[in-house]
Parts: structure tokens; sequence; C-alpha cells
């Protein structure tokens, strides 16, 4: 090796262009994420540090006890950190615009990370036009591209987030008093964050109410859900196989919304764990609702009908909802459907973004305006995207109206009409899919 002074001075070996230099991978990526931080020596310890490995200390990083080694891990850790909190603490509130509907978010990140998450953001939010702001630099996504621009204000972002409410409720509800940590909560959620979280306001009156809260659950009877007053068909488990069937159970005791206490069960989606095609519609029925299964009521024998018509066996696909509960109004005996709201299916979304992961379909059909919001992020109008392929996270969906649509039409015309154009859109899927 040829003595120098600069690394980009000349070649490290003959065959190098000038200014080239080989260190290890490792350190490639740990420097990758260092400089992201905003110390200002930074550019010197890593330059320092590529030197030492190109002067031949090709392992430095094995040497946990160098000093300099362990000042720029910490660099790095310190910057991973900010990366997480940025995932876990950003909220989007909705803009309008003439364009359709933008999902705008403010943070302040401690370090240069935005370039370096946006690509996070573009993978979890893909449906969604979206702008992260920050007081350094801003990230905007279309739905195809992605744009960088400079800083902004906070001022740009709307007060009027009818999310907040909906947030507020989540965080009360999950908040189990006995297991408050409150140097924990400050450590992984510091107050920095909370003017950006809308369920943060709830956080003082839930620490100072955690004492008597605890008492209370101790001293409680252990009381069963209120169920329906009416007759009930005994509960049949979900029909899905391994970590799906730990999903169901997980899913089965779910209280992240106040729809559980009266409907019957979760209803949880069935059918094989690598079904190429998933069918996502609203939410159970009444009588999904009892039998604890997904579209069996009048709507799964429409289904049913049309995936056979269209060549798809029911037993291939995997059926679910965006929402697990059964949300309906009494109407003296009788239990008539209520539309979820934005914040329901919002919060549902938890498990729905889970099944999809753990099933990887090819293709999704999305039954109705419900299902597209919940799996896309944002409204859609139905007869303006109806049918036609849209890029999802590891594969593509296809909007179609919600069978129940089909069993409102009064005029028997229109219902012909509008159910070929159904099956129409199953065999769309089905192609699209690849299997047919």
């Amino acid at each position: 090796m040829r003595e120098t002074t600069d690394l980009f001075a000349e070649p490290a070996e003959p065959d190098m262009p000038a200014g080239a230099f080989s260190v290890p991978r490792s350190l490639v990526a740990l420097a990758e994420t260092a400089i992201l931080h905003r110390d200002p020596e930074r550019f010197a310890l890593l330059y320092t540090l590529i030197w030492r490995a190109f002067r031949g200390e090709k392992h430095i990083l094995e040497d946990a006890a160098d000093p300099l080694v362990r000042r720029v891990q910490l660099l790095a850790a310190n910057v991973r950190r900010d990366i997480h909190k940025m995932r876990a603490f950003l909220r989007f509130r909705e803009v309008e615009e003439p364009e359709g509907t933008r999902h705008v978010a403010w943070f302040e990140p401690e370090y240069f990370i935005v370039e370096a998450n946006a690509p996070f953001f573009v993978r979890r939010f893909a449906t969604m036009r979206w702008s992260i702001l920050t007081p350094y630099r801003s990230a905007h996504w279309d739905g195809e591209t992605l744009r960088l621009g400079p800083g902004a204000s906070p001022a740009e972002v709307p007060d009027d987030d009818r999310l907040a409410e909906y947030w507020r409720t989540y965080f009360s509800a999950i908040f189990n008093p006995a297991r408050l940590k409150l140097s924990a909560m400050l450590s992984e959620m510091p107050k920095k964050y909370w003017r950006n979280l809308p369920e943060a306001e709830a956080i003082p009156d839930l620490v100072r109410a955690a004492r008597a809260r605890t008492d209370r659950m101790i001293e409680a009877p252990v009381l069963s859900p209120p169920r329906p007053t009416r007759r009930t068909a005994p509960p049949m488990p979900p029909t899905v196989p391994g970590a799906l069937g730990a999903l169901a159970r997980e899913a089965a005791s779910c209280r992240l919304c106040p729809l559980w206490t009266r409907a019957t069960q979760t209803v949880f989606g069935e059918g094989p764990g690598d079904a190429r095609l998933m069918l996502v519609g609203e939410q159970p029925g009444d009588q999904e609702d009892l039998a604890g299964r997904p579209f069996v009521g009048p709507a799964g024998q429409v289904l049913d009908r049309a995936l056979t018509e269209a060549g798809i066996d029911r037993n291939h696909v995997y059926v679910t909802n965006a929402v697990k509960h059964f949300k309906f109004e009494p109407r003296g005996k009788r239990r008539i459907h209520a539309t979820p709201d934005r914040a329901e299916i919002e919060v549902c979304r938890t498990w729905l973004d889970r099944e999809r992961a753990l099933v990887q379909p090819a293709v999704t059909v999305l039954l109705g305006a419900s299902a597209a919001r919940a799996v896309l992020g944002r409204a859609v109008t139905i007869s303006r995207e109806r049918g036609r392929p849209l890029p999802l996270a590891g594969g593509r969906g296809i909007i179609t109206v919600h069978p129940s649509y089909l069993l409102r039409l009064p005029d028997e015309s229109a219902k012909a009409r509008e159910y070929a154009a159904f099956v129409e859109d199953l065999q769309a899927a089905l192609r699209l899919a690849g299997g047919g």
C-alpha cells in the first residue's frame, strides 16, 4: 500500500481510479447512519475511522472498546432512535385541495433523517397523497413521485384534525394504569412530541387518575361483555391456519374501540394463508356477528354466487372485513346495520394490515368504500376508481361495490346490470392474480 496523507489523493491499488479506496461494507453502513447526526465533529470522526480502516485496520469495528468506534456507534444509535420516533409519533391531518385530499404532518426530528425516512412512509402510505413538514426539510408524495423541498413551519399544518377525538379515545382505552411507569413513558414518548399527538392531551389526566383506576380494577368483579338480547348461535372459530390463527385469537379480545361492547364477538377473516386473492368487505352483519364468520348472511350469498359465476372457488380465497365487530342500531328486536365511521375503520386497520402482511395476496378486492378507505387510507369514489388496478404494497388492488349494495337496488333491471358488472370486476381480479 502506498503511503499518503489523503484518502482521495491517489488510488489505494494500481487498478483503482483516482480517489477510490476500499473499506468494509459494515463501516459504510455505519457511516451512512452516523453522518445524519448533528454533531459538528461527525465528518472528522468518520474520516478518521475510514482512514484507519484504509490504513489496515480492516476489523476496527470489532473493537468495541475503541473510543472512536464507541463514539461513532453512539451517533448512529441516536439517529436510529430518532428514525423510530418519527415513524411512531408522526400524525397526518387531512387538507382538502383542488386535486383531492392531502394528508399533512408536522415533525421536529433531532437529526437529518427526513431523506432517509421518506421511503418508509412511501411504502407505508403508498396510496395517499401526503406531505411531511419539518423545520429543515419537507417530503411530498403524490402517489407516484417523492419530492424533497425546503423546511416549513408548524403553522402550515391544520389544527382541525377530525381524527383527534379518535386518537384520544383510543389511547384512553388501551391505557393500563396498573402498568404505568412514568419514567419509561417519558423515555419512549418525550414531551417534545406531545403537542403533535392528539392522544397526548389525555396523558396528564390518565396519570393523575392511575392509582384510583387501578384500585377500581382490583375491586371490580369480572364481567363478560354485554350481549345482544336475543338467542345467539354458538360462535364458530375462524377457519385460519398457523400465524393467522394466532392473530385471530389475539383479535378475539380486541378492545381498541367501543364496538366490542355491543357485538357478540370478533369476526375475523378466513381462508387459506397463501391465497392469491383477498376480499375485504366493510364489517360483519347480523348473521356474521352470530356465526363468527365473514359473509355468511344475505350479502355473503350474493358474493358466493358471483364468485362461482366468475370462476373463483371461495375455498381458495381469503375473505375478511375492514372492521371486525358488528356496528348496529337496535330497532325493537332487530339490529340494523350502521356504517362504521372513519375512526373505527382506522383503529381496526391494525388487524387488517397484519392479515394482509401474513397472507400477502397478489390482488386485494376492495368491496365498497369502507374497505377502500381501510386499505388505501383515503376516501374514494367507487364510480371513478372501480375496476382499474391500483398499486398496493406487495401487490395490487381492485375496487368494486359491496354485495349488499346489489341487495338494496329496488329496480330489477338495474340490479341485474350491476350484478353483471360485479361479476366482471371479480373476473378482472382473477386475471390480475394470474388465475384466468
